[in-house]
């Protein structure tokens, strides 16, 4: 059976399964709520709504053919950088200009426990999948000397990692989180491969389970610092709450011993950790949990305060709490702090960059790009391109505008997923797409 009968027939099976196990019979009709009305500062959540098997459909992974493109909003033009890439997750700029493109796969699994585990781990498995796996978890290097918008150096830079996500320059120290650690290698500028092993700075959460494997990574202004995003090891810790040591938070890591401590907490899932540009506070994009319907729990990009508390898994956005977990902790629900805005529901946010360079139209100065890597757990897809959220005195002030889409094709379909995002040298944005094996530059159509 070819990759796009097997979607068709799993999404037509788990339909049929979801339809007849006693599941919310209301997950069973397509006409599900505009998600647009969870977008901004002050979400209109509905209503919640469990599941046996929560409404399911996975996108099956085409790629893209040669000369086919994403599309881009008017004023802005979109290449290849480089294609043929295995699973690129994340993308980081050298001060050079030289461009690290991280590929990796997800760990091998736990074992399953759940009839619903099997099920689940399946659609995310292949919600994921394009290209193969070989040849991935390392960091390639992309360099574009002559300016004409396409890499003519691709050269493995680091090999032999262990699914790697987020990646830091301080001096000549290169920092790259591993889905277990953070490990140090030592870079001169200009050089297009590491052989040195590296050290350990320090471990991170990882195995068994390893839910949530990708660990963002940014370091401080200053430099003396690193923070590590870590995501949760479960969707409201059905895997109990040990399995939650140090997970669900922003970590923050001395650069010099790698002790760290808990930085924020309540994070389910945080990414794209990036500093923004006019307060110099820390934000991230965080994917909300599961199995609440179709349009809970929104995804939300938000500053991230020293100490602070989000919700995870007692509550989400603010007090609302899910009555799924025990046993409860009102304590916590009543000093969790509401998010910033709202991306809307099962959006997948994984990337996001603050654009400070006058390559774009200025209408993009001082805003946040971000990636929404896109649903698999509602009946209409959500996300599946790049969005623009405009900013003003360090807050989001307005609604978000579609700045990379065409990447789903039909109703089945996707070309692709973006993932992380950047900025390079010359002030082009820079998208990892992780199925369609390619990383993007969008630049402005002069």
């Amino acid at each position: 059976m070819n990759r796009s009968l097997a979607f068709s027939y799993f999404n037509a099976l788990a339909l049929i399964l979801l339809c007849s196990s006693g599941a919310l019979l209301a997950g069973c009709s397509d006409n599900e709520p505009d998600p647009t009305s969870e977008i901004g500062p002050n979400p209109k959540l509905p209503e919640q709504a469990q599941y046996l098997i929560p409404p399911m459909h996975v996108a099956s992974v085409i790629g893209w053919k040669e000369g086919e493109t994403p599309k881009v909003a008017d004023g802005l033009k979109i290449t290849a950088l480089a294609a043929g890439l295995k699973h690129p997750r994340s993308v980081y700029v050298l001060p050079n200009g030289d461009v690290l493109a991280v590929e990796s796969i997800a760990p091998p699994a736990a074992s399953i426990k759940r009839p619903k585990d099997l099920i689940m781990g399946w659609i995310e498995s292949m919600a994921t999948s394009g290209g193969g796996n070989e040849g991935s978890n390392r960091i390639t290097l992309l360099r574009d000397a002559d300016g004409d918008g396409v890499a003519e150096v691709n050269e493995t830079f680091l090999d032999h990692l262990n699914s790697p996500f987020g990646v830091a320059l301080v001096g000549s120290d290169l920092y790259v989180a591993d889905t277990d650690a953070i490990r140090r290698y030592p870079y001169q500028e200009g050089e297009t491969k590491i052989t040195e092993r590296g050290t350990v700075l320090t471990e991170l959460p990882g195995g068994p389970i390893d839910h949530h494997w990708t660990k963002s990574l940014v370091a401080s202004e200053d430099g003396n610092k690193l923070y590590a995003g870590v995501g949760s090891n479960s969707n409201i810790t059905e895997n109990g709450i040990e399995a939650e040591k140090n997970r669900a938070a922003i970590l923050e890591v001395d650069r010099q011993t790698g002790s760290f401590r808990i930085f924020a907490d309540g994070l389910r899932n945080p990414n794209g950790l990036s500093w923004e540009p006019q307060t110099h506070a820390l934000w991230t994009v965080v994917n909300e949990r599961d199995e609440l319907g179709p349009n809970l729990v929104p995804d939300y990009m938000t500053s991230v305060k020293d100490g602070g508390f989000y919700g995870w898994p007692y509550s989400y956005f603010g007090q609302n709490v899910d009555p799924r977990v025990m046993p409860q902790r009102p304590d916590l629900v009543a000093k969790a702090i509401v998010p910033d805005y709202s991306l809307s529901a099962h959006v997948a946010p994984l990337g996001m960059a603050f654009y400070t360079a006058d390559n774009l139209p200025a209408q993009y100065k001082g805003g946040a790009f971000v990636g929404e890597h896109g649903s698999w757990n509602r009946h209409e897809f959500n996300g599946y391109k790049v969005v623009f959220v405009p900013f003003q005195n360090g807050k989001p002030s307005g609604k978000p505008q579609d700045v990379v889409t065409g990447f789903l094709q039909g109703d089945d379909q996707t070309h692709g997923r973006p993932v992380g995002l950047a900025v390079d040298k010359a002030g082009g944005l820079l998208i990892a797409d992780d199925v369609g094996n390619t990383v993007w530059r969008v630049t402005a159509a002069r």
